[in-house]
């Protein structure tokens, strides 16, 4: 594979998934109808003076950005109408608008996509983080810890905890993001967990298969019957995914896939905690089921690896993880090169990986994972919307919503070239500005 090449899937993402909630069915059929030619004439908004335009638009393919996925456009312009993208292009070419907003030669990217988060939670692992960089090494059972935290907190504080790190994210330039359940791991801690990530976004996933819990630790088979019953009768309204941790120490294979199945049959999608400190099922059966994305993937056999790259189920790497927990990185190159579509993601949780930042995982990926910083910036936007099954973000297409990420840098690259520094120097949301 040529140094900068996509994977051999990185066009539009998958077909919209059945169990979509009807505004984003409507969301991604707009995204496919909208004329750019009689949208640009009605543009209320130019963002112009772009040194670097990441669209993420496959038509554009390699001529333009010269081997990049990314669909660069040089000394560009997007134009805005209401909500969604209307029209990119050359600088030159753009359309006349009310509203003109001059990007001083820096570059622009559609906003990341955050495709793996755990933010509904109460309590602090410091000392876990401390005792582990000291040499301990990291196992499931941590989870326990936050487990007892966020069953006694109350529901204004766990808004509060959510709101805070959503707002921590927008300002390093995220603008979608998915989150679960999993801090609960009761009936009435786990639906109502849902339902507060549910105020925030339309991408929640119920994670009640996080582990077993300690007050089911003599009957797991129980907790499973828990999760796909009771439990998942009460969150299911809540939730567009399930999904489950697949891994020694929480759920083995055949009990992931009677959760995850219970999951589909109540109009759930699933996604798989899968491969992360072991060799095991978690992949297979991924794809096996449909499964949107399996998620962490750093133990893969060949095996594992043809069976991502002959499906529509996305690599979703994890590199937060890996550097607070010391753990072997994920071989992304590997991937890559085998055709995979791979995402990248945060996995923002107070034990593992206690990061809000793409930037920092895009800086992870490029210098431990071998990808190259197109890839990476890829993986963070398109490959986030692919992870969601989604084709209305993640790109600057018409269409598309309007959500951009402004650097203070005139390149993309800068991302990793310049890790740890606060390159995001504006956010659009849906057309509007919040950064």
């Amino acid at each position: 594979m040529t140094p900068g090449r996509p994977p051999a899937r990185p066009g539009p993402a998958p077909e919209p998934d059945p169990t979509a909630d009807q505004a984003t069915k409507d969301a991604m059929s707009n995204a496919t109808t909208v004329s750019p030619a009689h949208s640009a004439s009605t543009a209320s908004t130019l963002i112009t003076n772009i040194a670097s335009l990441v669209t993420n638009d496959p038509s554009l393919g390699f001529e333009s950005g010269g081997g990049s996925p990314l669909g660069l456009i040089q000394d560009a312009a997007v134009a805005i109408e209401g909500d969604r993208v209307v029209w990119t292009g050359e600088r030159s070419k753009a359309p006349a608008t009310d509203n003109r907003v001059d990007a001083g030669g820096r570059a622009v990217l559609p906003g990341f996509v955050d495709s793996h988060s755990h933010l509904v939670f109460a309590g602090d692992r410091t000392q876990e983080f401390n005792a582990r960089m000291s040499g301990r090494p990291y196992s499931a059972g941590g989870i326990r810890t936050t487990v007892a935290a966020t069953r006694a907190a109350s529901d204004e504080e766990l808004e509060a905890n959510v709101t805070r790190y959503l707002r921590e994210a927008l300002r390093q330039g995220t603008t979608t993001f998915e989150t679960k359940s999993g801090y609960g791991l009761t009936v009435e801690d786990e639906a109502r967990a849902l339902r507060i990530a549910a105020a925030h976004t339309d991408e929640v996933t119920y994670l009640g298969a996080h582990i077993v819990p300690p007050d089911h630790a003599e009957d797991p088979a129980g907790y499973v019957a828990l999760v796909t019953g009771e439990m998942l009768d009460a969150c299911a309204p809540h939730a567009r995914w399930i999904d489950v941790f697949c891994e020694k120490g929480a759920f083995d294979g055949d009990q992931a896939r009677a959760i995850l199945t219970a999951g589909k049959a109540r109009g759930l999608h699933p996604r798989i905690h899968a491969n992360q400190l072991s060799y095991g099922p978690g992949v297979q059966l991924a794809v096996e089921l449909d499964a949107a994305s399996a998620d962490h993937c750093t133990h893969l056999t060949d095996e594992d690896v043809d069976a991502l790259a002959n499906s529509r189920t996305v690599a979703t790497l994890l590199p937060g993880a890996e550097f607070s927990t010391r753990a072997e990185w994920p071989d992304a190159r590997r991937l890559l090169d085998a055709g995979v579509t791979v995402a990248l993601s945060t996995d923002c949780n107070p034990g593992s990986s206690f990061t809000s930042s793409v930037p920092f995982c895009i800086a992870l990926a490029v210098r431990d994972m071998g990808m190259t910083p197109d890839e990476a910036v890829w993986s963070a936007t398109a490959g986030g919307a692919a992870a969601l099954r989604r084709t209305d973000v993640g790109r600057l297409t018409p269409g598309a919503y309007a959500d951009l990420t402004l650097l203070d840098a005139p390149s993309h690259v800068h991302l990793a070239y310049r890790p740890g520094v606060p390159l995001v120097s504006g956010v659009w949301r849906r057309g509007e500005r919040v950064l």
